[in-house]
Protein backbone atom coordinates (compact mmCIF):
# COMPACT_ATOMS: atom_id res chain seq x y z
CA UNK A 1 0.00 0.00 0.00
CA UNK A 2 1.52 3.28 -1.46
CA UNK A 3 -0.03 6.13 0.49
CA UNK A 4 0.19 4.73 4.07
CA UNK A 5 1.23 7.56 6.54
CA UNK A 6 3.81 7.14 9.13
CA UNK A 7 1.75 8.28 11.84
CA UNK A 8 -2.09 8.50 12.31
CA UNK A 9 -3.69 10.98 15.39
CA UNK A 10 -6.83 8.56 17.56
CA UNK A 11 -9.36 10.86 18.71
CA UNK A 12 -11.35 9.05 21.78
CA UNK A 13 -14.99 9.58 22.35
CA UNK A 14 -15.73 6.79 24.68
CA UNK A 15 -16.34 9.36 27.37
CA UNK A 16 -18.76 10.92 25.29
CA UNK A 17 -20.62 8.77 22.13
CA UNK A 18 -19.10 5.73 24.11
CA UNK A 19 -21.58 6.67 27.51
CA UNK A 20 -24.55 8.90 26.19
CA UNK A 21 -26.95 6.61 25.68
CA UNK A 22 -26.38 4.10 28.91
CA UNK A 23 -29.19 3.98 30.93
CA UNK A 24 -26.91 2.98 34.14
CA UNK A 25 -25.62 6.27 35.77
CA UNK A 26 -22.28 6.43 35.98
CA UNK A 27 -20.88 8.87 38.90
CA UNK A 28 -18.61 12.08 38.06
CA UNK A 29 -15.83 9.91 40.02
CA UNK A 30 -15.94 7.50 37.90
CA UNK A 31 -15.84 9.12 34.50
CA UNK A 32 -12.91 11.20 35.37
CA UNK A 33 -10.76 8.05 36.33
CA UNK A 34 -11.90 6.94 33.00
CA UNK A 35 -10.71 9.85 31.16
CA UNK A 36 -7.78 10.30 33.13
CA UNK A 37 -7.38 6.25 32.27
CA UNK A 38 -7.36 7.12 28.47
CA UNK A 39 -4.81 9.99 28.82
CA UNK A 40 -2.38 7.37 30.79
CA UNK A 41 -2.97 5.24 27.65
CA UNK A 42 -1.79 8.19 25.28
CA UNK A 43 -4.95 9.52 23.67
CA UNK A 44 -4.31 12.96 22.99
CA UNK A 45 -7.76 14.23 21.95
CA UNK A 46 -10.46 12.97 24.42
CA UNK A 47 -14.05 14.06 23.66
CA UNK A 48 -15.21 14.15 27.39
CA UNK A 49 -18.80 15.42 27.44
CA UNK A 50 -21.63 17.40 25.76
CA UNK A 51 -23.47 20.56 26.78
CA UNK A 52 -26.76 19.36 25.72
CA UNK A 53 -30.13 19.54 27.29
CA UNK A 54 -29.67 16.87 30.49
CA UNK A 55 -33.65 16.02 30.03
CA UNK A 56 -32.53 14.55 26.67
CA UNK A 57 -29.17 12.98 27.70
CA UNK A 58 -29.60 12.20 31.46
CA UNK A 59 -25.93 10.67 31.74
CA UNK A 60 -23.99 13.92 30.60
CA UNK A 61 -26.04 16.22 32.91
CA UNK A 62 -22.83 16.50 34.91
CA UNK A 63 -20.79 18.22 31.81
CA UNK A 64 -20.17 21.43 33.51
CA UNK A 65 -18.90 19.65 37.05
CA UNK A 66 -16.86 17.39 34.85
CA UNK A 67 -15.17 20.18 32.88
CA UNK A 68 -14.15 21.79 36.24
CA UNK A 69 -12.83 18.41 37.72
CA UNK A 70 -10.69 17.23 35.14
CA UNK A 71 -7.49 17.46 35.72
CA UNK A 72 -6.20 19.36 32.07
CA UNK A 73 -2.97 17.56 31.18
CA UNK A 74 -0.64 19.04 28.99
CA UNK A 75 -0.92 18.09 25.29
CA UNK A 76 -4.25 17.12 25.71
CA UNK A 77 -7.24 18.25 24.13
CA UNK A 78 -10.53 17.49 26.00
CA UNK A 79 -13.12 18.43 23.81
CA UNK A 80 -17.18 19.32 24.40
CA UNK A 81 -19.86 18.43 21.93
CA UNK A 82 -22.33 21.25 21.92
CA UNK A 83 -25.58 22.13 19.91
CA UNK A 84 -26.05 25.32 20.27
CA UNK A 85 -25.45 29.05 21.43
CA UNK A 86 -26.49 28.19 25.01
CA UNK A 87 -24.11 25.24 24.97
CA UNK A 88 -21.37 27.14 24.14
CA UNK A 89 -21.47 29.34 26.84
CA UNK A 90 -21.81 26.86 29.27
CA UNK A 91 -19.05 25.41 27.85
CA UNK A 92 -16.77 28.40 27.96
CA UNK A 93 -17.69 29.29 31.22
CA UNK A 94 -16.11 25.51 32.13
CA UNK A 95 -13.00 26.21 30.63
CA UNK A 96 -13.38 24.09 27.57
CA UNK A 97 -11.03 25.02 24.52
CA UNK A 98 -12.42 22.78 22.37
CA UNK A 99 -15.62 22.26 20.64
CA UNK A 100 -17.75 19.75 18.47
CA UNK A 101 -21.11 20.16 16.62
CA UNK A 102 -23.29 17.99 14.97
CA UNK A 103 -25.51 18.21 11.59
CA UNK A 104 -26.29 15.64 9.48
CA UNK A 105 -25.93 14.20 5.95
CA UNK A 106 -29.80 13.34 5.80
CA UNK A 107 -33.18 15.41 6.36
CA UNK A 108 -34.69 12.56 8.39
CA UNK A 109 -32.02 12.04 10.58
CA UNK A 110 -31.70 15.34 11.29
CA UNK A 111 -35.31 15.19 12.34
CA UNK A 112 -35.48 12.72 14.30
CA UNK A 113 -32.20 13.59 16.16
CA UNK A 114 -32.64 17.44 17.06
CA UNK A 115 -35.48 18.30 15.45
CA UNK A 116 -34.02 20.52 13.24
CA UNK A 117 -33.82 20.54 9.18
CA UNK A 118 -30.06 20.51 8.05
CA UNK A 119 -30.56 24.25 7.44
CA UNK A 120 -31.45 24.53 10.95
CA UNK A 121 -28.90 23.36 12.59
CA UNK A 122 -26.38 25.33 10.72
CA UNK A 123 -28.34 28.45 11.81
CA UNK A 124 -27.66 26.85 15.05
CA UNK A 125 -24.17 26.67 14.65
CA UNK A 126 -23.76 30.60 13.33
CA UNK A 127 -23.23 32.02 16.95
CA UNK A 128 -20.92 29.10 18.32
CA UNK A 129 -18.44 29.34 15.30
CA UNK A 130 -18.65 33.18 16.16
CA UNK A 131 -18.03 32.39 19.81
CA UNK A 132 -15.22 29.99 18.72
CA UNK A 133 -13.47 32.52 17.02
CA UNK A 134 -13.70 34.80 19.72
CA UNK A 135 -12.43 32.75 21.78
CA UNK A 136 -10.26 30.65 20.29
CA UNK A 137 -11.88 27.97 20.78
CA UNK A 138 -11.01 24.91 18.38
CA UNK A 139 -14.17 23.39 16.44
CA UNK A 140 -14.74 20.42 15.08
CA UNK A 141 -18.01 19.51 13.17
CA UNK A 142 -19.65 16.46 12.52
CA UNK A 143 -21.53 15.34 9.44
CA UNK A 144 -23.82 12.18 10.60
CA UNK A 145 -25.47 9.24 8.72
CA UNK A 146 -22.64 10.37 5.93
CA UNK A 147 -23.13 6.96 4.30
CA UNK A 148 -26.95 5.60 5.23
CA UNK A 149 -29.65 6.73 7.57
CA UNK A 150 -31.64 4.35 9.07
CA UNK A 151 -35.02 6.26 8.33
CA UNK A 152 -35.08 7.18 5.02
CA UNK A 153 -32.14 4.76 3.61
CA UNK A 154 -28.75 5.04 1.89
CA UNK A 155 -27.12 8.71 1.37
CA UNK A 156 -25.27 10.10 -1.46
CA UNK A 157 -21.76 10.87 -1.24
CA UNK A 158 -22.55 14.57 -2.98
CA UNK A 159 -24.98 15.39 0.10
CA UNK A 160 -22.62 14.20 2.65
CA UNK A 161 -20.03 16.33 1.24
CA UNK A 162 -22.18 18.80 0.63
CA UNK A 163 -22.69 19.59 4.40
CA UNK A 164 -19.31 18.87 4.77
CA UNK A 165 -18.43 21.83 3.33
CA UNK A 166 -20.85 23.86 4.53
CA UNK A 167 -18.86 22.78 7.91
CA UNK A 168 -15.78 23.98 6.92
CA UNK A 169 -16.82 27.29 5.88
CA UNK A 170 -18.79 27.76 9.03
CA UNK A 171 -15.24 27.67 10.20
CA UNK A 172 -14.65 24.42 11.57
CA UNK A 173 -11.16 23.14 11.90
CA UNK A 174 -11.56 19.73 11.81
CA UNK A 175 -14.96 17.44 9.76
CA UNK A 176 -16.18 14.10 10.72
CA UNK A 177 -17.62 12.08 8.46
CA UNK A 178 -19.52 9.38 10.41
CA UNK A 179 -20.92 6.36 9.25
CA UNK A 180 -23.55 6.61 12.04
CA UNK A 181 -25.10 2.69 11.63
CA UNK A 182 -22.18 1.00 10.65
CA UNK A 183 -23.66 0.53 7.20
CA UNK A 184 -21.02 1.95 5.01
CA UNK A 185 -19.37 -1.27 2.49
CA UNK A 186 -16.18 -0.47 1.31
CA UNK A 187 -17.48 0.31 -1.82
CA UNK A 188 -19.75 3.09 -0.43
CA UNK A 189 -16.65 4.35 1.41
CA UNK A 190 -14.69 4.19 -1.58
CA UNK A 191 -17.54 6.12 -3.78
CA UNK A 192 -17.27 9.01 -1.16
CA UNK A 193 -13.73 8.84 -0.85
CA UNK A 194 -13.34 9.73 -4.87
CA UNK A 195 -15.20 12.20 -4.42
CA UNK A 196 -13.96 13.29 -1.44
CA UNK A 197 -10.56 13.70 -2.29
CA UNK A 198 -11.18 16.36 -5.09
CA UNK A 199 -13.59 18.29 -3.15
CA UNK A 200 -12.05 18.79 0.23
CA UNK A 201 -8.68 19.65 2.14
CA UNK A 202 -8.27 15.97 3.34
CA UNK A 203 -5.95 16.61 6.12
CA UNK A 204 -9.24 18.28 7.48
CA UNK A 205 -11.26 15.32 7.58
CA UNK A 206 -11.36 12.40 10.29
CA UNK A 207 -13.49 9.59 9.82
CA UNK A 208 -15.85 8.23 12.40
CA UNK A 209 -17.02 4.85 11.82
CA UNK A 210 -19.16 2.07 13.58
CA UNK A 211 -18.21 -1.59 13.62
CA UNK A 212 -21.98 -2.83 13.64
CA UNK A 213 -21.44 -5.07 11.09
CA UNK A 214 -17.86 -5.43 11.34
CA UNK A 215 -16.48 -3.44 8.39
CA UNK A 216 -14.82 -0.79 10.27
CA UNK A 217 -11.48 -1.82 9.51
CA UNK A 218 -11.78 -2.49 5.86
CA UNK A 219 -13.43 1.57 5.81
CA UNK A 220 -10.05 2.38 7.72
CA UNK A 221 -7.39 1.19 5.39
CA UNK A 222 -9.91 2.76 2.65
CA UNK A 223 -9.77 5.89 4.03
CA UNK A 224 -6.19 5.91 5.17
CA UNK A 225 -5.00 5.25 1.35
CA UNK A 226 -7.20 8.25 0.20
CA UNK A 227 -5.84 10.80 2.99
CA UNK A 228 -7.60 10.48 6.12
CA UNK A 229 -5.18 10.93 9.08
CA UNK A 230 -7.20 11.20 11.94
CA UNK A 231 -10.02 8.24 12.60
CA UNK A 232 -11.97 8.35 15.93
CA UNK A 233 -12.32 5.63 18.31
CA UNK A 234 -14.44 4.36 21.77
CA UNK A 235 -12.77 2.33 24.10
CA UNK A 236 -13.78 -0.79 24.27
CA UNK A 237 -16.34 -0.16 21.59
CA UNK A 238 -18.90 1.70 23.65
CA UNK A 239 -22.11 3.20 23.05
CA UNK A 240 -23.46 4.34 19.65
CA UNK A 241 -26.49 6.57 18.83
CA UNK A 242 -29.17 6.68 20.76
CA UNK A 243 -32.03 8.06 18.07
CA UNK A 244 -30.11 5.42 15.08
CA UNK A 245 -32.12 2.15 15.92
CA UNK A 246 -29.75 -0.75 15.56
CA UNK A 247 -26.40 0.95 15.81
CA UNK A 248 -24.89 -0.47 18.89
CA UNK A 249 -21.10 -0.06 19.12
CA UNK A 250 -18.03 2.52 18.26
CA UNK A 251 -15.14 1.07 16.83
CA UNK A 252 -13.05 0.14 19.34
CA UNK A 253 -10.33 2.07 20.04
CA UNK A 254 -7.79 -0.46 20.76
CA UNK A 255 -8.69 -2.37 17.93
CA UNK A 256 -8.09 0.81 15.55
CA UNK A 257 -4.64 0.99 17.02
CA UNK A 258 -3.77 -2.41 16.84
CA UNK A 259 -4.29 -2.43 13.64
CA UNK A 260 -2.83 1.01 12.81
CA UNK A 261 0.75 -0.59 14.91
CA UNK A 262 0.07 -3.88 12.65
CA UNK A 263 0.52 -1.63 9.88
CA UNK A 264 3.78 0.04 11.05
CA UNK A 265 1.81 3.46 11.64
CA UNK A 266 2.29 4.82 15.27
CA UNK A 267 -0.27 6.42 17.14
CA UNK A 268 1.86 6.46 21.03
CA UNK A 269 -1.06 4.77 22.83
CA UNK A 270 -1.17 1.92 24.67
CA UNK A 271 -3.71 -0.45 23.01
CA UNK A 272 -4.37 -2.59 26.32
CA UNK A 273 -4.03 -0.06 28.77
CA UNK A 274 -7.47 1.73 26.60
CA UNK A 275 -8.92 -1.77 26.71
CA UNK A 276 -8.52 -1.91 30.17
CA UNK A 277 -9.67 1.71 30.44
CA UNK A 278 -13.38 0.41 28.43
CA UNK A 279 -13.66 -2.86 30.55
CA UNK A 280 -13.84 -0.54 33.90
CA UNK A 281 -16.33 1.14 32.58
CA UNK A 282 -18.23 -1.43 30.94
CA UNK A 283 -18.60 -3.07 34.33
CA UNK A 284 -20.40 -0.32 36.10
CA UNK A 285 -22.62 -0.67 33.29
Amino acid sequence: MAHLPQQVTVYEVGPRDGLQNESTPVSLDAKVRFIDALADAGLKWIEATSFVNPKLVPQLADASELMRTIKRRPGVRYVALVPNERGMHLALEAGVDAIAVFTAASEAFSQANVRASIDETFLRFAPVAELARAHNVWLRGYISTAFHCPFSGPVAPQAALDVTERLLALGCHEVVISDTIGRATPRDTDALLQLAVQRLPMDRVAFHLHDTFDLALCNVMLALEAGVRVFDGAAGGLGGCPFAPGAPGNLATEKLVALLHGMGIATDIDPQAVANAGRAVRAML
